[in-house]
């Protein structure tokens, strides 16, 4: 069973905090068991050096027939059993116990009859000196492991607190806000060095000045391109009204209107870009907006069904609300198959038709300009000015595609924010 970690144990921050601590802590332990190990093996032979000096003492003392000190003793009590062997088969050797409670360095030599000739020496200084050395390598390997952790996480708070400002410049540049700049201070002042983390800084605001230049620079294309067919096309269409009756005349009205409907689009989506579209705001009922994109359609019918759930009332513009169901409506005619079904469920409204579906680049990616498939007719501009559209409404307008055991077709939902006032529920 795998437990779920909190979002801040994966952090940069914490790793690294983790690593400078494993690593410190490595560091004093091997640091600690060297200075241990080196200061207890000099502290054992200086200690058994005396213990050893002590013992030939003794043994001429031995030799001579001359009393023996109160440190030395034959086959003394406490004598270790396995020095007291040494000593009988003729070795001498050294070994630190606990006698009474006292820490004491033995000596031990051979003496007359296989008995033992051996030393005590008081080693309770050495081990105090010892065991000072280890609570000094603890406290020391604490206050340098805390110190060490504080100033690496000072500096690591410092780089990570500028990667956060350089992600949320990214996330603004992708929202749309392409005035957004990290201004990494290392990347102003030509005095410091810069680091890492000002390359990527830098990188992001050359990326996001670059997009910006070449986004205006199609909006103002789009937008003079409008502009410069809106005047001819306004003669050409005035020009057509005055051919005489035919189905060539016919044909040149219908292309005529289909210019000019281009040009208006373009006109929109140029306003859309601009991103300085302002809202008319009022309280709506949506039921009743729903049924009047539907007439105004022309498709009211049994092609074209209205469900209202639960009716509401939202605070929307009508005219930018009613263009985005207009268009929803109308790509749902063009591309999919009858029937299409308007839904209202409080401030959510679905489209549905019953054809082959969006194309997946749309449900993955959203509509795109000029884009369309499976020998779909149109510029696939409708999409485009409703998302645009439904976006400047702060509305949310999603699309997706319906499987095919619920009877397949695309589905697009827009979902609005629902007004305070009183709602109805029934049909339209």
């Amino acid at each position: 069973m795998r437990v779920a970690l909190p979002a801040w144990a994966g952090t940069l921050a914490v790793k690294a905090a983790l690593f400078i601590t494993v690593m410190c802590c490595a560091l004093a332990a091997l640091l600690g068991v060297l200075v241990h190990v080196s200061v207890t093996h000099q502290t054992v032979d200086q200690a058994r050096d005396r213990a050893l000096s002590r013992l030939v003492e003794a043994t001429a003392e031995y030799e001579a027939g001359d009393a023996l000190r109160p440190n030395a003793g034959i086959d003394p009590e406490g004598l270790p059993e396995s020095l007291r062997a040494l000593a009988a088969a003729g070795d001498r050797g050294t070994m630190v116990t606990d006698h009474d409670g006292v820490p004491t360095m033995w000596a031990a030599g051979p003496a007359d009859g296989g008995h033992a000739l051996a030393v005590a020496l008081d080693y309770s200084q050495s081990a105090r000196t010892i065991e000072g050395l280890d609570r000094a390598i603890l406290w020391s390997s604490g206050l340098a492991i805390g110190a060490t952790l504080l100033v690496g996480a000072v500096a690591v708070t410092r780089v990570t607190r500028r990667l956060h400002a350089t992600a949320q410049v990214a996330r603004r540049i992708s929202a749309g806000d392409l005035d957004a700049r990290v201004d990494d201070a290392r990347t102003q002042d030509p005095n410091r060095p810069p680091d890492e983390v000002a390359a990527v800084a830098a990188a992001l605001d050359t990326m996001a000045a670059s997009l910006q230049r070449k986004l205006l620079s199609e909006q103002r294309f789009t937008a003079d391109v409008a502009h410069e067919l809106r005047t001819p096309l306004t003669g050409l269409h005035a020009a057509a009204e005055l051919l005489p009756p035919g189905r060539p005349t016919e044909l040149v009205r219908d292309r005529v209107a289909a210019l000019r409907t281009l040009t208006e689009d373009l006109l929109e989506i140029s306003r859309l870009d601009t991103g300085k579209e302002r809202l008319e705001a009022d309280t709506e009922q949506l039921g009743a907006i729903a049924a009047r994109v539907v007439r105004a359609s022309g498709a009211a019918g049994a092609d074209t069904e209205i469900v209202v759930i639960r009716d509401t009332r939202v605070d929307t513009d009508r005219r930018r609300l009613e263009r985005v169901l207009g268009n929803l409506v109308a790509n749902a005619h063009r591309h999919g198959r009858a029937p299409v079904t308007l839904t209202v469920d409080g401030p959510v409204v679905t489209v549905r038709d019953h054809g082959d579906g969006y194309p997946e680049y749309l449900v993955e990616h959203g509509p795109q300009r000029f884009r369309t498939e499976g020998g779909a007719t149109g510029h696939g501009l409708g999409l485009t000015i409703a998302l645009g559209q439904a976006e400047v409404l702060g509305a949310l307008l999603t699309f997706a595609n319906v499987p095919e055991g619920e009877g397949g077709g695309a589905l697009a939902t827009l979902t609005l924010a629902e007004s305070r006032g009183p709602a109805t529920n029934g049909p339209a």
